[in-house]
């Protein structure tokens, strides 16, 4: 029998196995277009939780799991700020608020960024952007979900039982030898949710490989599967180190090995190598998944091919092999060779190439388009422009000597979340409001959706950048009193923030609603030449009521000749309405607008 990569039977004759009676080998026959159609019968929750091992409902789970952490985190966020308002820290305790920050940095990065668009977007779109029915292990794709889940049940367990103090980053000897918090659970948490990404990862690099549909050849996959394929390989094989190195900490904590402690003949400086070793890359991690996201945005609104899309394909891979260079550049005050530093400080010069590559073609796709200003290319605009503000500081705490002078205060803190949450909650938003359609089959409010990328943009700059000028000027990270004259800036921080959680509100609102009263979406709204928009909205079970065969490369638009029709028709249709419009001002006598108005 001849079949696809994608599994699909290519005999249009097919015959079961002699050996075999027609009952026992039915399930191996080419799905019927009529059970391809019947996927929004309703499933029992039991079916979701324990059977289902469909891609795009995995990603549906994700979805919520991640959503609820994502405000958990939001909720610690809104404490650290509040208790910020004012210079005497009179809101909560100091051993509060250090746990307060921890808890926020430790559910955001391993609960909600690292996981957010491979898990979501990525579970429900990768199989379908290559061709395939699903991913290539279906069962451990239903395991990643449970082991995700069991960790953030741990992290949960470690939040209402006292919480942790130790920071994110969990160094030594305080996380090993002398917090009195939940140190060893909220590790276990990490621990347990590292195998989940693990998991994803390693099917994704095995879907891209050897599921793609015929034609797919490697330079004519989406933008978004190249990110995702940097990013699993940066999954499989950075995240068993930050696995070890947690397990060690615990190890430490519970039976002295004398690892990290000092005192039985450790080095607390080689847990910081081993723990940044994972998570510098990670940021990549939680930022190229958003780059590709990016990449499809700005290919589909500008109705034009991403200029250099070989260049861009290749800087995704190269950012992920630099990506595990770099890792010394946040140990510059450690005590480490000024060599070393030297070293660290020219690679982290050298990393910023890739990602400018991505920004510099985006921007040259731009120059000279007709671009459609709809919500999801609003947050790939903020993605560009906040992702380019955190690269240019990153570029400051890579120079020696201007990070000596700014370590451990707020402009860290400030780079950090332009390049995390301008960038990577940005791209998550913006591939949400891209795809909710195919996701749902129903529009959202276009005007709410507006609003609400206006909101996140203005509340992100008005809550982080002020914190660029808290830290130039001195001000410490992870304290919880300050001196007087910072309240102004503090206060200006925590006022954006009240408008961001606004402008992350508002999508759940207005999502939540389009699924019951939206206007039905068609299989392809905007247009977009991917194979995902080749299938009705939403999807069938199987993906796709034929197998797709693919003949025009990345983004080619003139290959397509039912999606040139259609903009044809659209271009007609707007030159009708601009002689409309002229014969009106003739009527009225009125002056045309100026050019530009």
């Amino acid at each position: 029998m001849r079949t696809l990569s994608g599994g699909w039977d290519l005999d249009s004759h097919w015959k079961p196995p002699a050996n075999r009676s027609r009952r026992a080998t039915r399930t191996h026959a080419p799905p019927r277009k009529r059970d391809c159609q019947r996927t929004c019968a309703v499933t029992p929750p039991k079916d979701w939780l324990l059977w289902i091992r469909n891609h795009k409902r995995i990603g549906l789970l994700y979805l919520v799991s991640i959503t609820l952490f994502f405000f958990l985190g939001g909720f610690f966020a809104l404490l650290i700020r509040l208790e910020l308002m004012t210079p005497p820290g009179d809101l909560i305790s100091s051993q509060t608020y250090n746990k307060m920050f921890s808890m926020h940095g430790i559910i955001m990065v391993f609960f909600f960024l690292i996981p957010s668009i491979p898990t979501v977007l990525g579970n429900f779109f990768v199989p379908m952007m290559v061709g395939a029915r699903d991913v290539a292990f279906p069962r451990l794709n239903l395991l990643s979900w449970y082991l995700f889940n069991l960790g953030g049940l741990c992290m949960l367990y470690a939040v209402v039982n006292g919480g942790v103090d130790t920071g994110w980053t969990f160094y030594p000897p305080y996380s090993a030898n002398f917090s009195n918090t939940n140190v060893a659970m909220a590790v276990t948490a990490i621990f347990i949710a590292g195998f989940s990404s693990i998991v994803t990862g390693l099917n994704f690099i095995i879907t891209i490989h050897a599921m793609r549909a015929p034609g797919m050849t490697w330079f004519r996959l989406p933008l978004f599967i190249w990110s995702l394929y940097a990013t699993s390989l940066i999954q499989v094989l950075g995240t068993p180190i930050l696995a070890i190195t947690l397990a060690l900490v615990a190890g430490e904590r519970l039976l002295h090995l004398g690892v990290f402690d000092p005192a039985y003949g450790g080095d607390p400086i080689l847990f910081q190598h081993l723990f940044w070793f994972y998570s510098h890359p990670a940021v990549y991690i939680m930022i190229l998944p958003a780059m590709g996201v990016v990449s499809e945005l700005v290919a589909t609104f500008t109705r034009k091919e991403i200029y250099g899309y070989k260049f861009v394909a290749a800087a995704s891979v190269a950012i992920a092999v630099f990506g595990f260079l770099v890792w010394g550049h946040h140990m510059f005050v450690s005590g480490q060779s000024i060599f070393a530093g030297l070293i660290f400080s020219l690679l982290s010069y050298a990393v910023a190439i890739p990602s400018a590559v991505k920004v510099f073609n985006w921007t040259a796709t731009l120059y000279k388009s007709s671009v459609s200003l709809q919500t999801p290319m609003l947050y790939a605009f903020g993605f560009i422009g906040l992702f380019t503000i955190g690269g240019l500081t990153g570029l400051f705490v890579a120079a020696l000597g201007i990070d000596i002078h700014v370590t451990d205060t707020y402009f860290v803190i400030a780079h950090f979340h332009y390049i995390m949450v301008g960038g990577a909650v940005m791209g998550y938003l913006g591939g949400i409001h891209y795809w909710w359609p195919k996701i749902s089959g129903r529009m959202y409010p276009e005007i709410w959706g507006k609003l609400a990328a206006l909101t996140v943009f203005v509340g992100f700059n008005l809550t982080f950048f002020p914190q660029f000028v808290l830290g130039y000027l001195g001000m410490p990270r992870r304290y919880h009193a300050y001196p007087d004259e910072f309240q102004v800036l503090n206060v200006m921080s925590s006022a954006g923030a009240s408008i961001l959680g606004v402008g992350y509100i508002l999508p759940m609102i207005y999502l939540a609603w389009s699924m019951r009263y939206g206007e039905k979406a068609g299989a392809n709204p905007w247009p977009a030449t991917g194979l995902e928009w080749h299938t009705p909205s939403p999807p069938p079970k199987e993906n796709f009521l034929e197998p797709p065969v693919v003949t025009w490369g990345a983004y080619d638009m003139s290959a397509q000749p039912e999606l040139v029709a259609r903009l044809n028709d659209e271009d007609r249709m707007y030159e009708a309405a601009l002689r409309v419009g002229a014969r009106k001002r003739e009527e009225l006598d009125v002056e045309p607008p100026a050019a530009g108005a």
